[in-house]
């Protein structure tokens, strides 16, 4: 238990106990009544913390706000915020388990599923050699995306209610649904949520601190067939299995998560379902780069159009939605909000990783909404699956940020 934030991995290892994962096929907002009811947890729990105007708002979103305990016409209102949402993974019944002292080379055993952590598959895991790890017990996530951070801005203001002596300016909480999915923060409220810039803590390991992201398109692919006999196929059949397939391999073959990194951006198949008849794909289309973006939609859908020239009527139908964008192209303007984060990191001797981020978060989309927002590390690793685990003291660390964050901004 950490002396300074004693509540933090207590309330953590509740949290991820529910199961809150969000549903990419509802049309509801949030998607999902299991959010619904934990959210509303998390509002009576502000509340009962002593928190003013603990809002939820249409969204789903809960907004609370903590004023300032010094005169704030000089200070900025900062924002934190945290999804509460998990991934597409097994999510019910989350036992998070504990290693103490985690000697930084020895395997672990999740609990009696079979399945192992060792450094020769992770070797992250040889950067937490003393360190007090809390994992899965193999057969669900963890959750410390992002739960992790949502126990982090509790156990900011659990130090704060209870340390009035520490000077602040006026602060803003959010938290809310569906980040795993894409949409949570489309129609959050940056007028109600009343900051002048914020922080999403929600990013992964020690000391990364993120201002860049992918530009996210989202595409979904349906091909009709014609089935008959195979054995009076010839000429006739339509295979939409083998469209599929002819599909895929027309797209660049090294640009694909497993051969790219950094920079690089990429396509990624993400289901393929059907039968000769009908077939259905999903794709995921990531890159840094405006222009490159564009060109990685363009070219798929060139390819879908030449596919189509084969037949007499359009067998391939492509239907591409942007998901987000690089927040970097607005925050490249607002770089004294990084400064901050990385002035604060520094204070506390971490040294901050500040790297494009091979992915995307809800400060993506309340940048773009005019809310400058970068990315904090929360603790996770290895996340969206069973071999997930999270460092204790990463996590205090990530909850001191927060208060440096603070303290500074006053100074």
């Amino acid at each position: 238990m950490s002396e300074k934030f004693p509540k933090l991995i207590e309330r953590f290892k509740r949290f991820v106990k529910v199961d809150t994962r969000s549903n990419e096929e509802s049309t509801s907002t949030p998607s999902d009544l299991k959010e619904v009811a934990f959210l509303k947890e998390l509002a009576d729990e502000l509340q009962a913390l002593g928190l003013s105007d603990v809002q939820t708002m249409a969204d789903g979103y809960v907004f609370a706000k903590l004023p300032a305990n010094v005169d704030s016409a000089a200070v900025p209102t900062i924002g934190f915020i945290s999804h509460v949402d998990t991934a597409d993974f097994e999510s019910r019944n989350v036992q998070p388990q504990e290693v103490k002292n985690y000697d930084g080379a020895s395997i672990i055993s999740l609990s009696d599923s079979g399945y192992v952590l060792d450094s020769k598959d992770f070797p992250n895991l040889k950067n937490y050699k003393g360190h007090d790890l809390i994992t899965t017990d193999g057969r669900t996530l963890l959750g410390a995306d992002d739960k992790a951070g949502v126990a982090e801005i509790f156990a900011l203001i659990d130090y704060l209610m209870a340390h009035p002596e520490v000077k602040h300016g006026p602060l803003a909480f959010a938290f809310g649904p569906d980040e795993e999915i894409g949409r949570g923060a489309n129609q959050f409220d940056v007028e109600r949520f009343g900051a002048d810039f914020a922080y999403t803590v929600d990013g992964g390991p020690l000391g990364e601190l993120e201002w860049e992201t992918f530009n996210a398109a989202g595409a979904k692919i349906n091909i009709t067939g014609r089935n008959v006999h195979p054995g009076t196929a010839k000429d006739t059949m339509v295979n939409a299995l083998q469209l599929a397939i002819d599909l895929h391999n027309e797209l660049p073959a090294d640009e694909r998560p497993e051969k790219t990194e950094g920079r690089q951006g990429f396509y990624h198949l993400c289901s393929l379902d059907g039968t000769p008849d009908e077939a259905t794909m999903a794709y995921i289309i990531r890159d840094h780069d405006k222009k490159a973006f564009e060109a990685k939609k363009e070219g798929l859908r060139l390819i879908v159009d030449e596919l189509n020239t084969r037949f007499e009527t359009e067998r391939v139908h492509v239907d591409i939605q942007d998901q987000y964008y690089n927040m970097g192209d607005v925050l490249k303007d607002h770089q004294e909000v990084v400064a901050l984060a990385e002035s604060a990191m520094k204070a506390l001797g971490i040294e901050p990783k500040i790297e494009p981020v091979r992915g995307g978060t809800d400060g993506s989309k309340i940048t773009y909404l005019g809310l400058p927002t970068p990315n904090l590390f929360a603790g996770g690793e290895n996340m969206h699956g069973r071999f997930e685990f999270v460092s204790e003291q990463v996590m205090e660390q990530a909850t001191a940020v927060l208060l440096e964050i603070v303290q500074q901004a006053v100074q």
